[in-house]
């Protein structure tokens, strides 16, 4: 298993150990249509949180967060409508992103609520 891909799994299994800390259920991971993979749906009360993880060894590149396209935020506004559709959800949607990156042999994590009104 290459290295790039260790490192994607053990961040996702950060951003679902601190959803669920917050009082999250996590619904789906990895959940796809199309072309699209949504890392996370989770749900606390009546909000759906859409969960885009981006995780990276070092900041010396920009934030994780940084990386996150505006193809890809199509892609996810699409997947949940379907996803929203299929499950006959009434409920709000948000979008967030959870960035990981390693600062001094840690892991700092960051839940990026409403992400997407940043872009």
């Amino acid at each position: 298993m290459s290295k790039h891909y260790e490192l994607g799994k053990k961040g996702e299994q950060l951003a679902v150990d601190l959803l669920i800390a917050k009082g999250y259920t996590v619904r789906e991971r990895n959940w796809r249509f199309q072309k699209a993979e949504v890392d996370i749906i989770a749900q606390k009360e009546n909000v759906l949180a859409v969960v885009e993880v981006k995780t990276r060894s070092t900041s010396e590149f920009g934030n994780p967060q940084d990386f996150v396209s505006q193809k890809k935020i199509k892609l996810l506004v699409c997947a949940v409508d379907e996803y929203i559709q299929q499950h006959d959800l009434d409920i709000e949607v948000r979008f967030d992103i959870i960035a990981i990156t390693k600062e001094d042999h840690q892991d700092k994590v960051v839940h990026l609520e409403d992400a997407f009104l940043h872009f």
